[in-house]
């Protein structure tokens, strides 16, 4: 009796053959294709019986690891004792936040945050415990300062026990579901894929925005499955980037030319086993993204039938550049990425934003005259007096802003004050900092301190 099956989702999952299955989607399929999906989604399936339907859950089975960091250096002086790279505000937020609620919205519960140094974890841990309780199972865990992105998963080696670990970036504000990620590590039978998004080269302008220059990719979640036994052999590895993703493709290409070269002495060619090694390097290179590039066909002993050999495979998964996705790992990521959260990002935020393109908190406070424009936010007990001007800019909670005050660009964080008169233009002001009258600041970083 033939049955259809009925696939019922949590996340997207992209097929490089062209099919895309949407959130919360449901489609049907002839039951006699269930083992080619098993196949090909390599995830764990519950099945049930229901008249002339079979009910198929997915779950993903591996892993999330969040690198959360600790006190970066490059971040210095937004980054403070009191405030971790993890807790830095966008839009309001910690950056954080945003990872978190990415997961947690593709139904990934479980998590492992590691953070360097231990008053970072605490304050991260104490902060987890109160935003996001009920909500997700997080462990936060401590491991020393400067020890690296492979250091920091070494540290944890004990508490990792799936064969598929995520990494994924605590800096992170991203729309890509991980989900679609893990169907192409699945599908390709990969030891690691890296995702790559596209992301705007930029630096300040005159006007004291960012102006985008040209793009770059920027690697923003890992997924590997060999992960602990490369960290084990290469113990002076550091960097999941700079050592281990490196020293993976490496091995891949090298063992892709040892086939080749020991199939040409088996077949008594050793002459042309070196310019095979080249032909092959050059096929490599050409054809690395394609389906087969992974599947070696090579005559069997005695030139009988060819038989199917494989290597290890490094994938990349490039995400679609409609989908948003950044890394707050510079002081001009960090005004990038809170502009664009208040702009053209703004489906992200998880504010609603008020027909005048803003969002201005209930218990706010603007005096006569005094203007909000587009794509700006004001936070939570905060005061402006009159005549003020806010273009693109982001002002923090309970900050106390004088009269005649103009703010274009810029990011303001908690309970900063900002005497009379002053001009603010392009620029970032870290909490608790007070301005006094008059002052005028362009491109400009600043510290807790009176001004």
């Amino acid at each position: 009796m033939a049955y259809d099956l009925e696939v019922r989702r949590g996340y997207s999952i992209v097929e490089e053959s062209g099919l895309f299955i949407e959130d919360q989607d449901t489609s049907f399929i002839h039951l006699q294709e269930i083992h080619e999906w098993i196949k090909v989604l390599g995830l764990r399936f519950s099945l049930k019986i229901r008249t002339h339907s079979l009910i198929v859950r997915e779950t993903m089975d591996f892993q999330v690891v969040v690198l959360a960091g600790g006190f970066s250096k490059t971040l210095v002086p937004l980054v403070s004792k009191e405030v971790p790279k993890a807790l830095l505000p966008v839009a309001n937020r910690p950056v954080l936040s945003y990872v978190l609620e990415l997961l947690e919205q593709n139904d990934l519960k479980d998590a492992i945050v590691v953070v360097e140094g231990e008053s970072a974890a605490l304050s991260i841990s104490s902060w987890i415990s109160s935003t996001f309780v009920d909500r997700l199972n997080v462990e936060v865990t401590a491991v020393p300062e400067d020890v690296g992105t492979a250091g920091a998963i070494r540290a944890i080696n004990h508490r990792l026990s799936a064969k598929d670990i995520l990494v994924v970036s605590g800096d992170l504000v991203s729309e890509i579901p991980p989900g679609a990620v893990a169907a192409a590590h699945r599908r390709h039978d990969a030891v690691v894929t890296a995702m790559l998004c596209s992301v705007p080269v930029s630096g300040p302008s005159d006007s004291g925005s960012s102006g985008a220059k040209d793009k770059a990719k920027n690697q923003d979640a890992i997924i590997l499955s060999v992960l602990q036994d490369v960290l084990n052999q290469k113990e002076t590895f550091q960097s999941l980037r700079r050592d281990v993703l490196p020293y993976l493709v490496r091995s891949q290409l090298r063992s892709e030319l040892l086939l080749n070269g020991a199939q040409s002495e088996e077949n008594g060619n050793v002459k042309d086993a070196f310019q095979n090694s080249k032909i092959l390097l050059s096929q490599l290179l050409a054809n690395a993204s394609t389906p087969s590039f992974h599947e070696i066909y090579a005559l069997g002993p005695a030139g009988t039938a060819p038989t199917l050999r494989k290597t290890h495979k490094c994938c990349v998964y490039i995400a679609n550049n409609s989908k948003y996705c950044a890394r707050l790992n510079s002081i001009q990521a960090f005004s990038d990425i809170n502009r664009d959260i208040v702009g053209d990002a703004s489906h992200l935020s998880g504010y609603t934003f008020s027909a005048h393109n803003n969002i201005i908190h209930p218990s706010a406070v603007l005096g006569s005259k005094t203007t909000v424009g587009p794509q700006c936010m004001l936070g939570e007990g905060s005061q402006m007096g009159d005549k003020c001007s806010v273009k693109k800019s982001v002002i923090g909670r309970h900050c106390r802003i004088g009269s005649n005050v103009k703010i274009v660009n810029s990011v303001v964080m908690n309970y900063v004050t900002i005497g009379d008169g002053c001009s603010i233009q392009g620029s970032i002001i870290c909490s608790n900092v007070q301005l006094q009258e008059r002052a005028v600041l362009k491109d400009c970083q600043v510290l807790s301190l009176s001004v």
